[in-house]
Parts: structure tokens; sequence; C-alpha cells
């Protein structure tokens, strides 16, 4: 492994149709793919969002952005007024906001939505969008608790009955590397796996460092989404979910159960860092015995470390020696593999389930650390652990939970 300093995750993320008696589930015919406009929808424009907006505009000419939402209204106009500059002719009856103003952008005709608010809104978003029979790409993680996740997993059944397309931001499933050296992995290249690692260890992540005067808890919380374990998820959830995945994916399963520690050994109680931890270990254990090594940190100043590491009995590898390079950068190439399914020119990509399950593992991890308890998969996912606040007005009083204390209960 080579030491890198203050690595952020800024700086290394750089079918038909269901007939139906209701709206039919958007596609478009083979054939007509290159003419016809794919209109898509976003929700979400915050950094994350504009970015993956760019990523489907490179991914094929014909997309179009027609509608965009935001939580707050500005940042929803202003990129409105930066698309049409490039463009783009965005009316202002296409512009929404507000905690539940993707609901009304879903009822407009589109080829597919982006799902790219912070995790905390994606299960009621992603329910929403597969109701209104929306082929979806979403980003991960796709939810901060067991029982947004069980909601996820709901709307992802319902999804695969609607046949509807979606691919998720674990981008590394659609990266050459990755994808040859997994099916190589799959095909007996390092014999039968013993033991994997997963390490997501950098600098910290942090928003804004004080609450302007007169902002309100909801508007707070949201703009310094990334301090706020409800909205966020820690970061074993928002940003080591991507190594999970892959030991998921070389794995074909998710893990059975967890051991974890970790703690906060530099953020003080300060408003603006939150509830989150800084660090987390964990033991994950799959349903053959393999056992599974992960460290996420967020700390500066520190060597660092983004990488997966798996052992065979007759060799090991990182998860992408084996593969090729070439091919579209791995955010736009999840976005033509979407299109791809929608058209029915290439594979029929649903990735809610597998996503869903990443994500679960990641949280899982977190509350065995934050706990201090062993955890098994079939019993967590049944818990009643609910972190999203009853009230998501502005006005709404909402109390930042008790920065957790292994031993004591959540």
């Amino acid at each position: 492994m080579k030491g890198t300093k203050n690595f952020s995750r800024r700086s290394f993320l750089r079918t038909a149709a269901l007939a139906t008696a209701a709206t039919a589930v958007p596609f478009i015919r083979t054939g007509e793919a290159q003419s016809e406009p794919i209109k898509v929808g976003l929700i979400g424009c915050g950094g994350r969002g504009r970015g993956a907006a760019g990523n489907a505009m490179e991914a094929d000419k014909a997309v179009k952005i027609v509608a965009v939402c935001d939580v707050f209204e500005d940042r929803a106009k202003n990129f409105q007024k930066q698309l049409n500059r490039k463009g783009a002719e965005i009316g202002d009856d296409m512009v929404f906001s507000g905690v539940f103003g993707y609901k009304k952008l879903l009822e407009n005709d589109l080829t597919y939505v982006i799902l790219a608010t912070p995790p905390g809104f994606r299960p009621m978003q992603f329910e929403a969008a597969v109701n209104a029979k929306k082929n979806i790409f979403t980003e991960k993680p796709v939810g901060t608790d067991p029982t947004g996740i069980r909601q996820f997993m709901a709307a992802a059944k319902k999804s695969e009955e609607l046949k509807l397309s979606i691919t998720a931001g674990t981008q590394r499933r659609h990266q050459k590397p990755y994808i040859d050296t997994v099916k190589k992995i799959h095909d007996g290249a390092i014999g039968e796996v013993r033991a994997a690692r997963a390490y997501w260890c950098g600098g910290p992540v942090i928003n804004m460092r004080s609450r302007p005067s007169g902002m309100g808890d909801l508007e707070w919380q949201v703009k310094n989404w990334y301090s706020h374990c409800w909205i966020c998820g820690d970061n074993i959830v928002e940003q080591h979910v991507h190594n999970i995945d892959i030991i998921n994916w070389v794995m074909k399963a998710h893990p059975i159960s967890v051991f974890a520690s970790g703690g906060r050994a530099w953020k003080t109680p300060d408003e603006y860092l939150g509830n989150i931890w800084d660090h987390i270990s964990c033991d994950f254990e799959y349903p053959n015995g393999v056992h599974m090594i992960s460290m996420c940190r967020h700390w500066n100043r520190c060597d660092g470390g983004v990488f997966e590491d798996v052992v065979g009995t007759k060799g090991r590898s990182n998860g992408q020696d084996m593969g090729s390079g070439g091919g579209h950068n791995a955010y736009v190439q999840e976005h033509i593999d979407l299109i791809a399914s929608i058209r029915g020119t290439g594979k029929h990509y649903n990735e809610a389930m597998q996503v869903a399950e990443s994500t679960m593992t990641a949280i899982m991890g977190r509350e065995s650390a934050y706990t201090g308890k062993k955890l098994r998969w079939d019993d967590f996912l049944k818990s009643d652990l609910s972190l999203l606040p009853k009230n998501l007005s502005f006005d709404a009083k909402i109390p930042v939970r008790p920065i957790p204390v292994p031993g004591q209960k959540r």
C-alpha cells in the first residue's frame, strides 16, 4: 500500500416498457435512440448532482436535462441558469424546490431521474421515483439506517417487477479493470478466496465551520450534511461503501455478521463537527467463513489509502490488477450503461438491490462500532432504528443526537 496524505473524497472521485393502465415506464425504442431526446430530471443540485448531470450529458448527445430540483430554491435556480447558458431550455415551471419538491418533478415526462441529494433522503425519493415508474440513476449510499434500507429494498423489488432500468453510484462496477478482474476471481484466477481487506482512509470532509445567525436546524444540518449521521451515515456509509461494495461483489454475497470498533480521536464536541465519528474498523464475516477487515478514518496529516485486497489460495488481487484499461470514465460509463439498458440496446441493469445490500453492510458495521455489539445481518435488518427526523420543515427543532458511546443505548 502506498501512503497518501489527506486523501479526500473530492480528490479521489473526480426494456421494454411495462404497459399498465397508469403511466408506462419511459423508454426509447431501439433504432430511434440517436434522434429521440433522453429527458432527464435531476433531484439534488449540489456538487454530486451537478457532476452527475454533466456525466449524463457526456454519456450521450441525446441527453437533455429538462427538470431540476433541490431542497434550496436558490441552488435549483442557479443550476437552471448554468445549464441554460450551455444550451439547455429549462423553463421556470420545471424548477422545483423544498424537501418534497421532488414529488412535483416526478409528475413530468422523463426518461430517467438522477437522485443525488444527501443519502438520508434517498429511501423516500427512490420509493417515489419507482412508484412514478421512472428509470433511475441513484447515487450511493442509499440510506443511513435499517428502516430506510427496508423502505429502499421494498421499492427495489417493485422496480424489478416493473422492469425499470437502474444504475447506482458504485461506479467501479462499470469500470473495465474491475469488471475484468472480478470475473477472473470468480473464474478461479486466485483460487478460493480466503480473506479480504478494504480501506478508505483520508482527510476529513467538512461542509461548513459555523452556523450563520438565524439559520434553522434543518437548513444547517442539510448544508452541513456530512457532519450529521441521519443524513450522511458517517464515513463508512458515505465513502467506504465503495470498497465494501467491491468485496460484496467478489464474494457474491453480503456479510452475515460484523464485530467493530471506532471513535472520535480528534473531533471535539463543536457544533460544526456534528455527531459522526472519525474512525471505524470492522471484522465482517461472510457466509463461507471468509473474513474481511475494513478500515475507514478521517484524519489530517496522516498516511491514507483507498483500496481493496483479496487473498486466495493461489494468489491475491487488488480488484483491478487483472483487467485491461480503456473505456470511458466510470462516472460516465454508468450513464452509458443505463441509457443502453433503457433503449434495449445493451445489458439490462437494475442495481438497486445490490447497492442496498452494500449500504446495509456499511450501516451494520457503523452500528456495531457505535454500540460495541456484534451484529448479525438477519437480526439487524429487522431493527427499528430510524434516524430520519419526523418533522422536516424548515422551522422545526431538530436536536442533534448525542455522539454515540459504545455500551450505551442508541
